[in-house]
């Protein structure tokens, strides 16, 4: 199926007695047994479901459906897209291997690695993704996982996906990509070679800004130690939570191409713009467009950021991104808040950088309520 069929029809047809068109929510801690040789046929591999921590027919419908989007075989979903990075990593990683991460990520990721992965014992090393001779040096005869995003958050670099996977195969390390922004109606990692791909499915999976939710996909073998750590650590995601996301991904492309397009047309109308000093935007990400989000860098000698805020009208101030509403967060003083000035002068993340997640509006209405808050910013 084209992928745009393919992301309404990615629920399997039931064979419950009951027809629904729709999956309903097993809102359920747990599933009975007829007798005790039915649940012993549970642990034999002839049952389903038995605690919804193991697995849930919502939370299965959701992992499954992004793995199919993705081209994986499998999939599941987890809490958030920070538990969905983390069992993925500790699938692969103990106390005493190594991990080589992209030093231009999200700063959630930044301190799941850097500070609570290295107190379990897991070392860590950030560096610069741009030269793969940067990479190579970086590696370690206890390295086992190299990570990074396919769209850097927030200066929106895209990834060499392909130079990962080469390195990865090389030196015998899994691959991870947090493909949260691309989204897989642009960009498929499993499908270039990567080995797990992570979703925060908070952002456009769900898309609504009414879910918290994590996905993992990869190949099966893999997968069933994703599987194992998300049971065992009980980072599974409820199924109410699962079933709006999978409600949520059902309108993902459609919602996608026009955010895409808004965005693009909202980066080449800030180029330029007095007190605007660089505008961040992806290029050659896939046919389908080149994401929405777009960064902008506004010069703090001309602009107030304090006014720049205050003058958005009905543009949101969020911590986050990805629903259909236009809103923007502020990096510096959220997402990046925990990183020392040395991380934050080195990644270029200033007191005048704006992350902008653009909506599904008008995309006049968007350019004009950006430049006329940049107008007023002006000292």
């Amino acid at each position: 199926m084209d992928f745009y069929t393919k992301n309404v029809h990615f629920s399997k047809k039931k064979v419950e007695p009951i027809h629904s068109k729709v999956t309903p929510i097993y809102q359920s801690s747990a599933f009975t047994f007829r007798s005790l040789e039915e649940l012993e046929g549970y642990y034999e591999g002839k049952g389903n479901y038995l605690y919804s921590r193991v697995g849930n027919p919502n939370t299965d419908e959701l992992g499954y459906g992004v793995a199919s989007l993705e081209g994986a075989e499998t999939g599941v979903a987890t809490s958030s897209g920070i538990s969905a990075i983390l069992v993925s990593i500790l699938a692969v990683a103990v106390s005493g291997d190594h991990i080589i991460a992209n030093e231009d990520l999200y700063g959630g990721t930044f301190q799941l690695i850097a500070k609570e992965l290295r107190d379990a014992g897991i070392e860590s090393s950030f560096v610069s993704f741009l030269d793969k001779q940067h990479i190579r040096n970086a590696i370690k005869g206890n390295t086992k996982v190299i990570y990074s995003e396919s769209v850097t958050n927030p200066l929106l670099r895209v990834e060499n996906i392909s130079q990962i996977v080469e390195i990865a195969r090389e030196f015998n390390l899994v691959s991870i990509i947090d493909n949260t922004f691309a989204t897989p109606l642009m960009c498929r990692p499993y499908l270039d070679g990567i080995d797990l791909v992570v979703h925060s499915a908070t952002k456009y999976i769900g898309g609504h800004s009414d879910v918290t939710a994590g996905v993992v996909v990869g190949g099966t073998q893999l997968m069933e130690k994703v599987s194992q750590k998300l049971v065992n650590l009980g980072a599974n995601l409820s199924p109410f939570e699962s079933w709006l996301a999978c409600r949520g991904l059902k309108t993902m492309s459609i919602r996608m191409e026009r955010q895409a397009m808004n965005a693009a047309h909202l980066a080449e109308g800030l180029v330029g713009v007095f007190g605007v000093k660089r505008v961040f935007y992806p290029a050659n990400l896939s046919i389908n467009g080149n994401g929405a989000m777009v960064t902008i860098e506004l010069d703090t000698n001309q602009c107030d950021m304090r006014n720049f805020f205050g003058s958005l009208q009905w543009v949101k101030i969020v911590p986050t991104l990805a629903g259909i509403e236009t809103t923007v967060s502020y990096p510096i003083a959220t997402s990046h808040r925990a990183l020392s000035e040395e991380a934050l002068e080195s990644l270029g993340i200033t007191e005048g950088l704006v992350r902008i997640s653009v909506g599904i509006e008008r995309d006049d209405d968007i350019i004009s309520v950006f430049k006329e808050a940049i107008k007023e910013s002006i000292k």
